[in-house]
């Protein structure tokens, strides 16, 4: 009698989850084989624009050029990714239906905005990727928590679109010019003084996107959305700005704002790897890290290397999406473990300094940043810190010998930035028609002696020296805090 009881659960069971898929939506059925075959159709289309370089433009309203397939590949890749995920992490869920509908918007707003010569779709494509990834984090519509995120993070979005909007067409009208490619033909025309507004109006609405320093609680509020949505946010929606300051880097070279932009960037990236090391949550620790790499691609903008942050965005984008949709997995095999100690012996030292130049040679070598008198040292020093950073990593492990120690971190290197390489040489290509892609500065005061600073930050983090500052420990916790409303005001309700 127990055996057959067992046997008529399991079938109920079985009819439970037959249910579940027979009442997956069918624009959910379909969506991932969409995606799929408009990445495949957009491999193509860049395969043959490779060959043939044609001309695509749409009565000046349109155009598509290598820097429009190459994000379109990126996004269709991401969002065909996140909804084959999504068929079955959300299965059974309530508005699997809408999740579908408004990721599908989301995409469809990037690839509009990344062809937009004319300033009207620009400008509308804009103001709905926002929306669109509003209604995704607030997609739960009966969780009071997510509303709450949903309708803070659109305020921010909205204001973003207003001041794009401003920028955009004070250089419009002043031009009297419609199209981006006209407005960047004529920016000799506009007074200098507007010039400088319209860029810090455009730098406002791209730090407000990428969730940089103040503007960043709506990241920290957004993870009320489900997994799959926070891959596509953290994977595409964050880096749109990198998106519209390359297209728009004519404007920031001419108004003298990259270095405006550096520290801005610089300053964001050392808070936020600072915040990220006091966080318990694991998406949590996943929305700091964004915008510590978004501070990362602003750097870059800063530096006049625009070909640089669009290549950092694509591989952010494939690093996030994958952490986001296996976080389920570092949740169920976490535990609170005490903040690890460095600890670092002279030969060791030696060992990551070593390595740390080569791979800082080796990268200057693949690119053709030799200069050691413009922003592209920076580019440098950076590339020599993670490669120093990752060779310490192997050479503290025990389990290692003395030979693999120096092997491993030669491999690694060598194939992580020859990889690099490819990758950042293959952008630059595909960016040749955009003007002024990449425009290495002259060092100044200002950037050398944030320079210092932003490594002196560097290493304070690394040695944990903030632990022992008790008020620099809470205001960085206070700073990594969600949005009060998305916490509290929904805490004690059943919805």
């Amino acid at each position: 009698m127990a055996f057959k009881t067992d046997l008529t659960n399991n079938t109920g069971q079985q009819k439970i989850v037959q249910g579940r898929e027979d009442s997956l939506p069918f624009v959910s059925k379909i969506a991932g084989s969409i995606l799929w075959l408009l990445l495949l159709f957009t491999i193509g289309l860049l395969i043959q624009y490779s060959i043939n370089t044609p001309q695509w433009n749409w009565n000046n309203i349109f155009r598509i050029n290598g820097f429009t397939l190459l994000i379109w590949m990126t996004v269709t890749f991401f969002s065909a990714i996140v909804s084959s995920y999504s068929k079955n992490y959300l299965k059974g869920f309530k508005y699997h239906k809408r999740f579908t509908l408004l990721s599908l918007g989301f995409t469809l707003s990037v690839m509009i905005f990344v062809m937009s010569n004319h300033i009207l779709p620009l400008l509308i494509s804009w103001l709905t990727m926002g929306f669109f990834m509003a209604r995704l984090i607030g997609v739960n519509s009966d969780w009071g928590e997510a509303r709450e995120a949903s309708n803070f993070a659109q305020r921010f979005f909205l204001a973003g679109t207003i001041f794009l909007s401003i920028g955009v067409l004070l250089l419009s009208f002043e031009s009297k010019q419609f199209t981006i490619s006209g407005i960047v033909s004529n920016l000799q025309t506009i007074p200098g003084y507007l010039v400088l507004i319209a860029a810090l109006f455009i730098i406002t609405a791209a730090i407000i996107q990428s969730a940089i320093y103040p503007f960043h609680r709506w990241l920290l509020s957004a993870m009320t959305a489900p997994t799959p949505a926070s891959a596509l946010m953290h994977a595409g929606f964050v880096n749109g700005s990198g998106i519209l300051l390359a297209l728009l880097s004519t404007v920031l070279i001419t108004s003298n704002t990259l270095t405006l932009i550096f520290i801005i960037g610089g300053l964001t990236a050392i808070i936020a790897q600072f915040t990220k090391l006091l966080q318990v949550n694991v998406k949590q620790k996943l929305a700091c890290s964004t915008i510590a790499q978004m501070g990362f691609m602003i750097m870059q903008c800063g530096l006049g290397f625009f070909n640089a942050a669009v290549a950092h965005l694509i591989l952010h984008g494939f690093y996030k999406a994958y952490l986001f949709l296996s976080s389920g997995e570092e949740i169920a095999h976490g535990a609170p473990q005490k903040a690890p100690q460095i600890k670092i012996k002279p030969l060791q030292a030696l060992v990551v300094l070593i390595f740390g130049v080569a791979g800082a040679f080796l990268f200057s070598l693949l690119t053709g940043k030799t200069s050691a008198t413009d922003s592209s040292i920076f580019l440098t020093l950076i590339v020599a810190i993670t490669v120093g950073q990752a060779t310490y990593n192997i050479v503290k492990q025990k389990a290692l010998s003395i030979g693999e120690k120096a092997i491993i971190p030669i491999v690694l290197f060598v194939v992580g930035i020859g990889m690099y390489a490819l990758l950042y040489n293959g952008v630059t290509l595909l960016m040749a028609d955009l003007p002024m892609i990449e425009v290495p500065q002259s060092l100044s005061v200002l950037q050398t002696a944030f320079g210092v600073i932003f490594l002196i930050g560097f290493f304070i983090m690394k040695l944990g020296v903030y632990r022992k500052v008790p008020w620099i420990y809470v205001k960085l916790l206070n700073l990594s805090q969600p949005h009060e409303r998305t916490i509290l005001t929904y805490k004690n309700e059943t919805k």
